[in-house]
């Protein structure tokens, strides 16, 4: 069986809540920029979510917007996981 070459996606978020209620879309593309996008997060060790469905809708959020209203909810449940993650992180390195 063949396998096909599949198109890479990235979207990159921010949110700091000082600055705005509402993360917003800092980077996104697909192939060679997704790639560095990706590239990019690893070695400044942010976490990536690994998740097509929700990079297909944040793709068509343009680059400097906030995300949109129907995402809040599972965007707010993945920075949730990425704090407890960071926290736990910080608890063990001392």
């Amino acid at each position: 069986m063949e396998k096909r070459n599949q198109i890479t996606k990235a979207v990159a978020l921010v949110y700091d809540e000082k600055e705005s209620r509402t993360p917003k879309v800092v980077a996104g593309g697909q192939g060679t920029i997704a790639e560095k996008i990706i590239e990019t997060a690893r070695e400044a060790g942010i976490h990536i979510q690994e998740d097509p469905n929700l990079v297909e809708l944040l793709s068509k959020v343009p680059v400097g917007d906030e995300i949109p209203v129907e995402l809040y909810q599972t965007v707010a449940e993945i920075l949730a996981f990425v704090y407890q993650i960071n926290e736990k992180f910080k608890e063990k390195i001392g």
